[in-house]
C-alpha cells in the first residue's frame, strides 16, 4: 500500500447559523483549522434569508480557501 501526499490547492466550505454571532465563531474556527493545512482565505460570500419553518433569519457563508 502506497502513501501519496498531495497539497490541497483549493477548498470551499459552506456554513450556516441562525444568528450572526454563531456564524462568525464558525468562520473563525474554520479559518484556524485550515491554517494547519496551509490554506488562506481567498474569498467569503454571505447571505441572509428567512427560514419559514423556524420563523427566523438563516445566515449562510461560503468560504473559499487557497493554498499558500
Amino acid at each position: 500500500m502506497g502513501l501519496i501526499l498531495e497539497q490541497i490547492e483549493d477548498k470551499i466550505e459552506c456554513l450556516e447559523a441562525f444568528d450572526m454571532g454563531t456564524l462568525e465563531k464558525k468562520i473563525a474556527e474554520q479559518v484556524e483549522l485550515n491554517k494547519a493545512l496551509m490554506l488562506r482565505v481567498h474569498a467569503v460570500h454571505h447571505q441572509a434569508t428567512f427560514h419559514p419553518l423556524h420563523n427566523k433569519m438563516l445566515y449562510t457563508a461560503i468560504l473559499h480557501f487557497k493554498g499558500k
